[in-house]
């Protein structure tokens, strides 16, 4: 996960990491996007050139794309499908230039974009909770969420979903910044709790609390999504594809989610796939870390994969409103759709 905001953070939002690259996943056959244009275009085999943009570095959370690729799912819909990985500024914004076709992104990304005016739409949420979690040591004292109180928090920075699950763990312990001790570490969350240098870390929970597990360190974590409903990463167009192009929308989303229903039902499977689109796959590490995935793109269950939960989004709405990080919004029930699932 990758793909997530103000006074300074609402820059921030935009400016996530330092534009690095553009790169395409290995073994990706499929040829990009012409730039420029949003809309997608046919190829001469008959099939549609599409993209999606992951604003990261390959990785097993991408899975069920791979396994959509793979397995022929993306060509079957009638589609040439690119992954685009790397680490962008500007993610949403690449896309509203018509860089790419989609891009996996979190719902708060989203309506920040929308109060800037970005015509995107989100067409089908892939991880049902948000995957975000204070990490406290095992041993610690704070053992409810109100005894963050007076304690030292690093996280890496005023970015990203790790940054506006802190403000929503924060705001549901009804606590501010002025309350607690915050740092800005950058992505160094395990070393610095296995070194005590903190009291607490804001991670991934299918990332750090694993990896501290991995070292010795038992932890407890706060998830937020037992606090504040947030939507997380999910696949964002824009409308203009959306309207122009519904056809093109509901195949890929059909064909994603496709392969996601076959990473979970077959994750051991879904790693020997990803292994020919990541470099170096720890297999092991992939194996834990989709263990722990799982869950967060299933959540409760009541769901069905890609759905968009009108509540969540009302309540995210809500919160980003109260914390000043968006204007009030008319209507939330325009950022998403549910009628591209299949």
């Amino acid at each position: 996960m990758q793909t997530r905001h103000r006074l300074p953070f609402c820059a921030s939002l935009f400016m996530l990491v330092a534009l690095l690259s553009f790169t395409l996943a290995a073994c990706s056959s499929a040829n990009p996007t012409p730039s420029g244009s949003s809309t997608p275009t046919p190829t001469s085999g008959h099939l549609t050139d599409v993209s999606i943009a992951f604003g990261y570095i390959p990785d097993i959370q991408f899975s069920p794309f791979y396994v959509a690729q793979s397995k022929g799912y993306y060509k079957a819909a009638g589609l040439n499908v690119t992954f685009h990985h790397g680490f962008v500024n500007d993610l949403i914004g690449s896309l509203v230039l018509g860089h790419d076709t989609f891009v996996f992104a979190t719902g708060d990304e989203e309506l920040v974009a929308r109060s800037k005016n970005l015509p995107v739409v989100n067409v089908a949420t892939i991880y049902q909770r948000y995957p975000v979690s204070l990490i406290v040591p095992a041993n610690s004292s704070i053992r409810t969420l109100a005894d963050i109180k007076g304690h030292t928090i690093g996280e890496p920075g005023q970015f990203g979903a790790t940054y506006v699950g802190l403000l929503a763990l924060l705001n549901s312990a009804h606590l501010s910044f002025s309350d607690v001790h915050v740092s800005s570490i950058g992505f160094t969350q395990v070393n610095a709790l296995l070194a005590h240098r903190f009291d607490a870390v804001v991670g991934y929970s299918n990332n750090e609390p694993l990896q501290l597990q991995k070292q010795g360190l038992a932890v407890r974590t706060f998830n937020v999504s037992d606090y504040q409903p947030l939507v997380s990463n999910g696949l964002i167009t824009t409308e203009d594809t959306l309207h122009n192009s519904p056809q093109v929308v509901k195949a890929f989303v059909k064909a994603t989610l496709q392969g996601l229903r076959d990473v979970i039902a077959a994750p051991a499977a879904a790693i020997s796939i990803s292994q020919n689109y990541i470099p170096g796959l720890n297999v092991a590490n992939a194996t834990t870390v989709l263990q722990a995935t799982i869950p967060i793109w299933q959540g409760s269950g009541q769901n069905a994969p890609g759905f968009n939960d009108s509540a969540t989004w009302q309540s995210m709405t809500q919160f980003l409103v109260a914390m000043k990080i968006i204007p009030p919004v008319a209507d939330v029930s325009q950022a998403y759709t549910n009628a591209e699932l299949p």
